[in-house]
């Protein structure tokens, strides 16, 4: 395969103009995911998930918008900024049942947690109600995952 170098770097106001960055009208989906370590344990639970472990969680944070002037919904690296104070941050490397609100630590219980506090943080932000969670996946393993997405927690506007 051959590779071309390109003879000029692209120039706004020359090559391509501001009103022509913004290429549709659609709303999209952006993703971004994250990993943490932490322990915790369950209660009212039969089974090795009584006994205090740890998870090396994967999150997955889907937020939906329609592109602004410059055609981007939402910076990654505000996805990124706003999951690491909300959640990232709080749950990394902690005892989950000490640092979540008074809750069964269930991967299900967790996930509904997660999308309230990336939604409060969009809030926060005045980036609601243009961008929205759409959904979050919080993997415990590599293979096992809870998700919930705005039409089950009721945030859907379609």
């Amino acid at each position: 395969m051959e590779y071309e170098i390109p003879n000029k770097v692209q120039t706004l106001g020359v090559d391509i103009q501001k009103n022509q960055l913004k290429y549709h009208d659609r709303e999209v989906l952006v993703s971004k995911e994250f990993t943490f370590d932490s322990a915790h344990h369950l209660h009212c639970y039969e089974g090795k998930c009584k006994n205090l472990h740890g998870h090396t969680y994967k999150v997955q944070v889907i937020m939906r918008g329609k592109v602004d002037e410059r055609g981007i919904s939402i910076d990654f690296g505000d996805i990124k900024r706003i999951a690491k104070a909300r959640i990232i941050d709080k749950l990394d490397h902690r005892y989950l049942n000490e640092v979540l609100p008074p809750m069964n630590t269930t991967a299900e219980n967790m996930v509904v947690w997660m999308y309230e506090q990336l939604r409060e943080g969009l809030l926060e932000e005045q980036l609601f109600p243009q961008i929205r969670v759409e959904e979050v996946r919080l993997w415990e393993t590599p293979t096992s995952y809870a998700a919930v997405t705005a039409r089950l927690m009721g945030d859907d506007p379609a």
